[in-house]
């Protein structure tokens, strides 16, 4: 099972769209707090995950110190970000991986990316970054891929 992290999500219809997509490709999302909205009451992040919500394996940490602590011996986390220089598709991704994202308005601070490897997403065109959720589903869907993972069954 994969693993997407999304570091103190901004808002919270992207954080919805994520939970959905994680539910359809059976990976685990990972919150860490502070959030830009309301966890249990915020009425976007429930309508952005639909009726999705039962099927999403989540686990919400108190702060970036505690989901750090819980993480086990060995575990790979990849970074996502504009700033990085190796393109996401470089990696060979393994079944337990973390896929972390930053936040929205400011993305991933410097010294979290200083603890762990980084990779971007490339954009050849003008814009300086992608929709989070957008992001979120091109790395994920890339891992799968590289995984064997398919919907038939």
């Amino acid at each position: 099972m994969l693993r997407i992290v999304l570091y103190q999500p901004d808002i919270p219809q992207n954080t919805g769209n994520v939970a959905r997509t994680c539910a359809s490709a059976g990976a685990e999302l990972h919150l860490v707090r502070p959030f830009g909205f309301r966890w249990s009451s915020d009425p976007r992040l429930k309508r952005a995950g639909l009726d999705y919500w039962p099927h999403v394996r989540h686990v919400l940490h108190d702060s970036w110190e505690k989901f750090v602590e819980g993480l086990e011996p060995g575990a790979r986390v990849w970074a996502f970000s504009s700033k990085a220089q190796q393109p996401y598709t470089a990696v060979a991704y393994r079944p337990g991986d973390y896929l972390l994202f930053g936040p929205e308005t400011r993305g991933l601070p410097d010294d979290v990316l200083r603890e762990f490897s980084a990779v971007t997403i490339p954009m050849p065109g003008p814009v300086r970054s992608l929709n989070l959720s957008v992001a979120v589903g091109i790395g994920l869907f890339e891992a799968l891929r590289q995984l064997g993972v398919s919907g038939e069954g």
